[in-house]
């Protein structure tokens, strides 16, 4: 399908903040989780947008604030011109009309008690799609032949079908109020491989019939790179790097996706053996209490003494010979990394104090059984469980 110039998505400056609440008679706020930390991307029509990072990186908590599904805390998105942020009630459920989702958990997305006729009809109704019976059975055949699917399953319930075929209803589902934009949430994650590829292919089948635009959230670089036009990468809250789709897979330049592509991989046993793996040191840090500075420092290969532990490096573009000005990076030192300058150095797995985010109060509870134990205050008053 031929990808538009004009931007349907423009997601500016977005947060998803999640309160930490303590007490039991008095609630009171003790922190934040940053799941969504200052965010801009632009999504075109026509394009399929694929959005990767490990799990707890915020990408799927993205996908629902581009909904309204989690109100952000701040930003704004603008869908074909209106801000969905500031949409409330009816406006909200009209304009929900143009953006649907495609969820994770087939078989948790859909109502058991329904049939796949009462799930597809629900949506057609409450939008006023369909005028008169024979319009709606019309419609509803139409759906099912566009996944792949019997008219018999119309009158069946989720539980009668497989992971796939359930996967397929949620698309249905999706398309029946006619959207323009489709929100895919790890949809083949919970699928078998074989499965996974049918499903691949079925949404860019759709995508060409029904001129889609596709947000796809997911961890599987593979899937990512198939279905792809353009990929933006998060790291706890925030997108390090952006870029067309094969520029990000033949030149990754931010550390952290580097680190990504090198662990993909590769079906030829020669170049798997001489390629540079980079092994990350620690795990993701708590998105309650980020690093300050960039928030892959404490990660790293190339961290440097300067910048990277206080300022927050913004997604630029660089340059780099070669390079186009759709690639950006969120790296202080991206440049030199590309040209070699910089090389990589062993990194000592750090531990984010929660003073680094001001305050005494512990909102994180205790790490393990070991440390509550050490730490009676922490766990039960009275020192046991």
């Amino acid at each position: 399908m031929t990808v538009s110039d004009e931007i349907l998505v423009d997601v500016k400056g977005v947060k998803v903040h999640f309160p930490i609440r303590k007490g039991v008679i008095f609630d009171k706020t003790v922190g934040h989780v940053y799941a969504v930390d200052g965010v801009d991307m632009q999504i075109r029509k026509g394009e399929t947008y694929g959005l990767v990072g490990e799990s707890g990186c915020g990408k799927s908590t993205l996908g629902r604030a581009i909904l309204n599904l989690e109100p952000p805390t701040a930003g704004s998105v603008e869908f074909d011109g209106v801000d969905i942020a500031s949409l409330k009630g009816e406006e909200l459920r009209h304009k929900r009309q143009d953006i649907q989702m495609v969820f994770q958990d087939p078989m948790g997305s859909l109502d058991p008690r329904q049939t796949v006729e009462s799930l597809l009809l629900e949506g057609m109704k409450a939008h006023g799609l369909t005028k008169d019976a024979k319009q709606a059975a019309t419609r509803l055949r139409d759906l099912l032949k566009a996944v792949g699917l019997p008219v018999a399953a119309l009158k069946k319930y989720p539980h009668e079908f497989s992971g796939g075929q359930r996967q397929r209803i949620g698309i249905a589902r999706a398309l029946s109020v006619n959207p323009k934009l489709i929100v895919a949430d790890e949809p083949v994650s919970a699928l078998d491989v074989s499965v996974q590829a049918q499903v691949i292919n079925l949404l860019e089948e759709l995508q060409n019939e029904f001129g889609l635009t596709y947000l796809v959230v997911a961890h599987d670089l593979a899937v990512v790179r198939h279905i792809s036009d353009r990929i933006g990468v998060m790291y706890l809250g925030a997108l390090v790097e952006e870029s067309d789709a094969e520029d990000l897979y033949t030149k990754p330049l931010h550390p952290y996706t580097r680190a990504l592509m090198s662990a993909v991989p590769v079906p030829d046993p020669i170049i798997e053996d001489r390629r540079e793996r980079i092994l990350l040191t620690g795990d993701l840090p708590s998105p309650a209490n980020p690093p300050k500075g960039c928030r892959f420092h404490t990660r790293c290969p190339w961290k440097q003494e300067t910048k990277c532990d206080t300022e927050r490096p913004e997604l630029r573009v660089l340059t780099v010979d070669g390079v186009p000005a759709s690639h950006r990076v969120a790296c202080h030192f991206a440049e030199q990394i590309a040209s070699g300058e910089l090389k990589m150095h062993a990194v000592k797995a750090q531990l984010t104090s929660q003073s680094d985010r001001g305050g005494d109060t512990d909102f994180m509870g205790p790490a393990t059984v070991t440390e509550a134990m050490s730490h009676p205050t922490q766990g039960n008053s009275g020192g046991g469980f």
